[in-house]
């Protein structure tokens, strides 16, 4: 993998807040140039505002903004024509591979694999790869990076604060369980 790596971030990992924390900060890092729609911030938006009555509408759409101007460049545009051309098992993913297709990405980071067949992204050159197996791969690449990543993400947690332990619980809560594992023997960088 070539990095910076183009990823376009599908919702269901934006909806969690420590994995859109983790994520954003890991494309900060210079090792992924995340790239999603205001199609996915839609998706994410709503499906946070229907679990959760505790959330506001307005500071969704704060966390939107600052996502945006966290990220240079991150929103892909002009992808909606490709949409029609598509045929993937949820017709409802089919933006998501229009906007890696036109974001020139190479990965779609994803819990959904079954919807974003392997076969079908290769005759575009994307591939589908769950939160962890990507996180895996990057932390291969440079531990270093990650683990500042993660370090800086512990450090922005005020309410409530989180140990380096208890921020990787969090994590592996959220499916990370290969890449919690690698993180764990460098805790005391986190």
């Amino acid at each position: 993998m070539e990095h910076p790596v183009t990823a376009v971030y599908d919702a269901n990992i934006l909806y969690p807040a420590p994995l859109r924390d983790l994520f954003i900060r890991l494309a900060q890092t210079g090792l992924v140039r995340a790239r999603w729609t205001e199609t996915i911030h839609d998706e994410w938006v709503r499906n946070v505002l229907k679990d959760n009555s505790q959330v506001s509408a307005e500071r969704l759409a704060r966390t939107r903004t600052l996502m945006n101007e966290a990220i240079r460049d991150c929103l892909v545009d002009g992808y909606e024509d490709l949409i029609d051309s598509l045929t993937l098992p949820d017709p409802d993913d089919r933006h998501v591979l229009a906007a890696a297709i036109r974001a020139g990405a190479e990965v779609i980071v994803t819990y959904n694999l079954k919807d974003f067949p392997a076969d079908t992204l290769a005759r575009f050159h994307v591939e589908a790869q769950h939160p962890d197996d990507f996180l895996v791969s990057l932390f291969d690449l440079a531990p270093g990076l990650v683990c500042a990543a993660v370090k800086r993400q512990r450090e922005g947690l005020r309410n409530p604060p989180k140990s380096a332990e208890e921020l990787l619980a969090t994590l592996e809560n959220q499916g990370l369980t290969q890449a919690v594992a690698r993180l764990r023997q460098f805790v005391e960088l986190i």
